[in-house]
């Protein structure tokens, strides 16, 4: 309704204006067309200046909550009051024949995993004796399980090693992670700026990726396990069927020269 009444007493004025030259013989005469268009840039400046207020009022408001986030980091950032976990290293052996310190250490640092694991474990034999004399299919039995048992061995110390170096990079992870945990709570407006919290975003990015690795390299450590593990019940199942196999030819080579057995044994 302002805006209405405005344009009207304006008109009012500007035609009482011309009427009265006119009735005073100035010789100016009333143009409706140039009063239109001075309400037009009237109307204009009206809305330039209803915009001006409109991004003077974000403007304080965009202010207001910036000065808002900036003074109160004492009340938004806490810190937590549960801590994170990360592995501990193996507890001591008590080494009672001299080849169980070696293997701690090893799982606990990834260092010299190979020998800590034959240290600890039943060497591995040479090739039995008479191996060459036997059957081709005994042979392959033999050389089946033999091959079984070197690796498992060296599974075994590969799994050793990579569970020995996350291990020992563990502290040094939960030391990053405090780290950024500090940053992310800190009172200095320093460590709030755009630029900042960008950065500390990425470090923790990498984080997860490392740790994700790592859930990997145990997955497929396990992996190798029970790879070996079938590896040992195909070679049993595998043997069964080939002793079955060999049973008939046996059987019929050997039992004629009992044949007599048992009616030798009624008498």
């Amino acid at each position: 309704m302002k805006p209405f009444c405005l344009k009207i007493t304006l008109l009012l004025a500007i035609s009482g204006s011309t009427i009265a030259r006119a009735q005073f013989g100035s010789g100016v005469v009333f143009d409706p067309t140039q009063s239109a268009h001075a309400l037009q840039q009237i109307e204009q400046g009206q809305n330039i200046f209803t915009n001006s207020v409109k991004l003077a009022d974000n403007a304080i408001s965009t202010y207001n909550l910036a000065h808002q986030m900036a003074m109160s980091p004492d009340s938004l950032y806490r810190p937590f009051m549960s801590f994170s976990s990360y592995w501990m290293a193996i507890n001591q052996a008590a080494n009672t024949y001299g080849n169980s310190q070696q293997w701690v250490n090893s799982t606990n640092n990834g260092v010299g995993t190979q020998y800590a694991y034959q240290q600890a474990s039943i060497p591995r034999t040479t090739q039995l004796n008479g191996y060459g004399n036997v059957s081709l299919s005994s042979q392959q039995q033999i050389a089946a399980q033999g091959a079984t048992a070197d690796l498992n061995d060296a599974v075994t110390a590969s799994n050793m090693q990579t569970l020995g170096v996350i291990r020992a990079n563990a502290q040094q992870r939960q030391t990053d992670i405090n780290a950024l945990q500090s940053a992310t709570q800190s009172t200095d407006p320093a460590q709030h700026t755009e630029l900042a919290t960008l950065q500390r975003i990425n470090q923790a990015l990498i984080l997860q990726l490392m740790a994700q690795q790592e859930a990997n390299q145990i997955s497929q450590a396990y992996a190798l396990q029970q790879i070996v593990a079938q590896k040992q019940q195909q070679d049993q199942l595998k043997a069964t069927f080939q002793q079955a196999n060999h049973f008939q030819t046996g059987y019929m080579t050997t039992a004629p020269s009992y044949s007599g057995a048992a009616a030798a044994m009624r008498y």
